[in-house]
């Protein structure tokens, strides 16, 4: 069911932002006062607190603020609830987790861009049909304005004349035998009632391909699978409640004349429906915003029956031309049964550890190929800068940092000494650790973000790190002390580097929907290939909090250098075993996204 929503324009969705913006900045002022009086801050209490608090500050101004929010209370954060507006689908429904999660992890090239921050965001929301930032159309959302929870039929004009009595035993709207057959319209209501259960990249197939079977009897009249299913659904429940469609059960072939005439008006209509509309608010009020879950179990199929005859009710008031009002009260109606049956089933979210352990590696082990581009375009400039480094040393001098050159000039000065390279006070272990895993994701953050930009930022991103790799360790060889700098990296890069080459691997998933999305269209593919890539980021997030603690408390120390050699060994085993979990979940098929996408990403087709 098609409905129509009014776009929340650049100021509303500014103003949200910066109400948002003020609200984490009150909530970040009182948590280090609170941090202040608790702790003694040069003390190592005080740094552990310290080293805390800024990660979880800083991911929630990121990210877990905006996506928890918008994922958990129906597309609204603070600052949109008091704005008015709200995130939604494309299709009017409550906005996803999942979805959430995309959107917000592409706020970094939404807003974040060099030289010109909020620019490319502001720029798409006034330059796209449906004020949609990169963001939005990676998930497939859109923020829309809310509408009031009042709402009422009262102000909407017609007669409430009772109709008056049809003729006996008639029904009073006729258009005409049923289309499909009782199986196909079985397979229909079934597909429906399950949709938004399926992975992204399975919805789309099943869509195009229902779509294709049935048009060929009912012409499509919108380019939207989606839309011209629910309307086709719609219009097939009218039509086997109608007095014609009795007929022709009754009698062979369902002959018998009257098709397509109708005998009531639309004020007629409306007068006759607006009691039960009037039962459905009441409840659908009340349950919007908590789920059918609210409901005692045995009013829950009553209510899910009550809303599908309201959505029917919607495309035959949009046939019938009734007034406007009360075209978008059915709207508002639809749209609260949408989101409470909707919250329902998310409710029956998967467990934690089946996330963490199954469906994040699973989704790098399918996204291999994507992985491997990304891994040869940071290891063969790695291994670039490294030979033009030791062929002619005296690039050094002008191309790399100083600090770097003086570090490896000092190398076997500091060897001797026992100072390992970026060796550190044990008290500001943990600080340095927070430091770097806030630096480390946001390097991935932003190499899978650079896939909506046709993966050239991606692309730089990854050849980049990897010259910049290269040319220090070449550096520290020109010095007789690589060992020496390899001695620091070993124990976390294992992981940091595989993060990255994941990350990368995310953005060119992005960047192939884009440039090549096959028989879908692009909007459709980057949203199926966004609910994929932000699966791989929940995997890079997992290794890269594992390899920054490495780093900050193991690498920056004094620890002996077999052990640090001892902890890159066990941290390419355990990959090894992430991973290996990750293809034992796609095989066992525990869930439909991976496999299905690995299918429909070795087709093309969706």
């Amino acid at each position: 069911m098609e409905l129509q929503f009014e776009l929340a324009g650049v100021g509303s969705r500014a103003a949200a932002a910066l109400l948002d913006t003020l609200l984490l900045g009150i909530l970040q002022i009182l948590c280090w006062l609170v941090l202040g009086l608790l702790f003694d801050l040069q003390s190592a209490a005080g740094n552990w607190a310290f080293a805390i608090l800024f990660l979880v500050f800083v991911f929630t101004f990121l990210f877990i603020y905006y996506a928890l929010f918008e994922g958990l209370n129906s597309g609204r954060t603070p600052g949109k609830m008091a704005l008015g507006i709200r995130v939604v689908m494309d299709s009017g429904r409550a906005v996803t987790l999942s979805a959430a999660a995309v959107r917000n992890l592409l706020r970094l090239i939404d807003f974040w861009f060099p030289l010109a921050p909020l620019v490319p965001g502001m720029l798409f929301v006034f330059l796209t049909k449906s004020n949609k930032r990169l963001g939005d159309l990676a998930a497939g959302t859109v923020v829309v304005r809310d509408r009031p929870t009042e709402w009422t039929l009262a102000a909407a004009p017609f007669h409430s004349s009772p109709p008056p009595p049809a003729a006996s035993g008639a029904e009073e709207i006729e258009t005409g035998p049923p289309e499909l057959s009782d199986d196909e319209f079985r397979l229909l209501d079934r597909f429906l009632a399950r949709m938004n259960d399926l992975a992204p990249t399975v919805q789309v197939r099943m869509l195009v391909e229902l779509a294709r079977r049935f048009e060929t009897r009912v012409p499509r009249r919108s380019a939207d699978p989606q839309h011209y299913l629910l309307a086709l659904f719609a219009e097939e429940q009218r039509r086997r409640r109608s007095r014609f469609a009795t007929r022709a059960g009754a009698g062979p072939g369902g002959g018998g004349g009257g098709a397509g005439r109708t005998t009531v008006t639309a004020e007629r209509f409306v007068a006759r429906k607006r009691e039960a509309w009037e039962q459905f608010r009441t409840v659908a009020t009340r349950i919007e915003h908590a789920g059918v879950g609210a409901l005692p179990p045995s009013e829950i199929p009553a209510f899910a029956a009550r809303y599908r005859e309201v959505a029917a009710d919607l495309a035959r008031a949009r046939t019938y031309g009734v007034d406007p009002h009360i075209i978008e009260y059915l709207e508002r109606l639809v749209s609260a049964g949408h989101n409470a049956l909707y919250r329902a089933r998310g409710r029956s979210r998967q467990p934690l550890g089946r996330y963490l352990l199954g469906e994040f590696p699973g989704a790098v082990v399918l996204s291999w190929r994507y992985v491997m581009v990304a891994f040869l375009l940071f290891t063969v400039p790695a291994a670039v800068g490294y030979v033009m480094l030791r062929e002619r040393p005296e690039l050094a001098e002008e191309i790399m940092p100083p600090t770097m050159v003086s570090r490896a000039e000092q190398a076997a000065e500091r060897q001797a000494r026992g100072e390992g390279y970026a060796q550190s006070p044990d008290e500001e272990l943990p600080v340095i650790a927070s430091f770097i895993i806030t630096n480390n994701i946001l390097v991935c953050f932003w190499a899978f973000s650079g896939g909506l930009l046709a993966g050239l930022f991606t692309l730089w991103s990854l050849v980049f790190n990897g010259l910049s790799i290269g040319m220090g360790f070449g550096v520290f060889a020109n010095h007789r002390a690589a060992g020496y700098l390899g001695t620091f990296v070993v124990g976390h890069g294992v992981l940091e580097l595989t993060a990255i080459f994941i990350s990368g691997g995310a953005g060119f998933r992005l960047a192939r929907a884009l440039i090549a999305p096959g028989d879908r269209t692009r909007k459709d593919a980057l949203v199926a290939e966004g609910m994929i890539a932000v699966k791989m980021i929940g995997a890079v997030i997992c290794l890269l909090a594992l390899a920054g603690t490495i780093e900050g408390l193991l690498s920056a120390s004094d620890g002996p250098a077999a052990v640090k050699f001892l902890v890159g060994g066990l941290s390419a085993v355990l990959l090894g075993l992430y991973f290996g979990n990750g293809w034992r979940y796609l095989r066992r098929g525990e869930r439909s996204l991976p496999a299905e996408a690995g299918a429909a990403s070795r087709r093309g087709p969706a």
